[in-house]
């Protein structure tokens, strides 16, 4: 049922999500689904679960960067196929035990590679924070390679180039060729896990 409901989420939104719409899925009665849950929120719950089961977490026995950059990723490619998820991953639920498992690893990795309590503490949040900042940014901003340039070729136009150069080299940056914009993600993730080193060895 779970599964179901993801997959009716992922190709239709979230807001297609429900009772009545999962059970035609399902090719059942809406009423026989509530023998299995209470209500939708346990659906978005569950859900939310399955998402979380996807996200890597750091390997044991590795360097703790690789292991926090492999599991980042892992965290940002898992947010990414799933469009909706990012209106729910930070709203107060039911924390799922793969959530939690998630949370406690990259803490633990921290601790385990010496940072300090509050050190540690600071870097989680930073950690998150660009994750769920990038994917959300990623979602809302069209990054087809045509799109982008259009976009870009369009808004220079009306554009006072004279008056804001920099800014306007930095949209005429956008129309020349470079790597896939999933790079970015990764060269933001190593000036944040590069800074961490500096403070934790600084300390």
């Amino acid at each position: 049922m779970l599964r179901a409901a993801l997959t009716l989420a992922d190709e239709a939104g979230i807001e297609a999500l429900s009772m009545r719409k999962l059970a035609q899925a399902l090719g059942v009665e809406a009423m026989s689904l509530y023998n299995h849950v209470a209500n939708k929120d346990d659906i978005l719950d569950g859900i939310l679960e399955l998402v979380a089961s996807e996200i890597e977490l750091p390997a044991s026995g590795t360097d703790w960067k690789t292991a926090i950059r492999q599991s980042a990723i892992s965290a940002h490619e898992a947010l990414s196929r799933h469009a909706w998820v990012g209106s729910l991953w930070m709203t107060p639920r039911k924390v799922s035990p793969p959530r939690l498992r998630y949370g406690d690893a990259i803490l633990r990795t921290l601790r385990d590679a010496g940072f300090s309590k509050d050190l540690t503490y600071h870097a989680f949040h930073i950690l998150q924070g660009h994750i769920s900042g990038f994917t959300l940014q990623e979602r809302n901003f069209p990054f087809d390679r045509e799109k982008l340039e259009e976009m870009a070729a369009s808004f220079l136009r009306e554009f006072p180039a004279g008056e804001y150069p920099d800014l306007a080299e930095h949209v005429r940056q956008h129309m020349e060729p470079r790597p896939e914009h999933r790079g970015t993600f990764e060269f933001g993730l190593d000036l944040i896990l590069d800074g961490l080193e500096r403070l934790r060895d600084a300390a």
